[in-house]
């Protein structure tokens, strides 16, 4: 890419280009010299050797954190179901549900490509349904792009959405809508069905789709995967280190949910020690009348 492609002009009709506040790179790297992420600079990532992070998110001060350490990707997910709303899974998240979180994070996100998945029932009745949806997530809810789980089935409501104009991350793999289709959480792409998920992958970049995350699925998949799209860049989760980025549920890496984790979970965190013990304290305080305190108070 060059230096007229890479850089981004004054938008023409009043928004400018912004830098993410607080973000401060570590390094020299393509992508720590973009101001404002979008998915032409992941493919250029790609094609220059180079890694992108992306974490899910559900609320603005969340939003605002990822994006000032420099998270290129943010990820509205129908975990959301699971994460905010306490559901089993993540089939039963509405449309209605999902568009206030996602503009909860557009609204505060200056860097971060804000992408918002395509709830369950919100766009495999057709095309023209998938493109009703995905306007929504993006004119109500401000994202920047969309994500729709589903194999090389879906190249039609992929085509049809990125010729309305909505940039379209495709998920293959493991895809936690088809749960119950798929006989319940297991890893794809082993042996002889491995050829399938390509094949899935590859046509649904064709269909237009900028990206494709793969999901729980074997280390040499995954590979394949990302060698067979050649220029679209890849997200891996459980998919193998080959892909051009990584995602994770931001509440596992940083350890505010607890109990057993799926194996491609790393903890960086351990918020629910640390949350339960701030409380604990908290609460303690008010028992013993330490809290309030005469400076936490006002007179006159």
């Amino acid at each position: 890419m060059s230096n007229e492609q890479s850089a981004e002009t004054t938008a023409p009709y009043g928004g400018t280009p912004q830098t993410a506040g607080g973000f401060s790179p570590s390094d020299s790297t393509y992508l720590d010299g973009i101001k404002k992420i979008r998915t032409v600079h992941l493919a250029e990532a790609k094609a220059r050797g180079e890694k992108f992070a992306m974490l899910t998110c559900y609320d603005a001060l969340t939003a605002t954190i990822f994006d000032e350490a420099g998270i290129e990707v943010l990820l509205i997910g129908d975990s959301a179901g699971n994460n905010v709303l306490g559901h089993e899974s993540t089939l039963t998240i509405t449309l209605d549900q999902m568009i206030p979180l996602v503009a909860a994070v557009s609204s505060v996100a200056q860097r971060a490509l804000v992408v918002a998945d395509m709830p369950f029932g919100s766009y495999q009745v057709s095309p023209a349904q998938a493109v009703e949806s995905a306007i929504r997530l993006m004119k109500e809810g401000g994202a920047h792009a969309v994500k729709m789980e589903g194999s090389a089935y879906y190249a039609e409501h992929v085509r049809a959405v990125v010729n309305a104009g909505i940039p379209v991350m495709a998920h293959i793999g493991f895809t936690p809508q088809s749960e119950h289709a798929l006989g319940g959480f297991r890893i794809q792409g082993r042996g002889d069905a491995s050829a399938k998920v390509v094949e899935d992958a590859v046509t649904l970049a064709e269909a237009g789709a900028f990206c494709v995350l793969m999901e729980m699925s074997t280390n040499a998949t995954g590979s394949a995967v990302n060698k067979a799209l050649g220029p679209v860049p890849t997200v891996s989760i459980g998919a193998g280190a080959d892909a051009t980025g990584h995602v994770l549920v931001w509440q596992d890496m940083m350890g505010l949910r607890s109990g057993k984790m799926a194996r491609f979970v790393k903890q960086y965190a351990n918020l629910h020690h640390i949350m339960k013990d701030a409380a604990s304290a908290y609460r303690n305080d008010i028992r013993s009348g330490a809290y309030p305190a005469p400076e936490h108070g006002f007179e006159g």
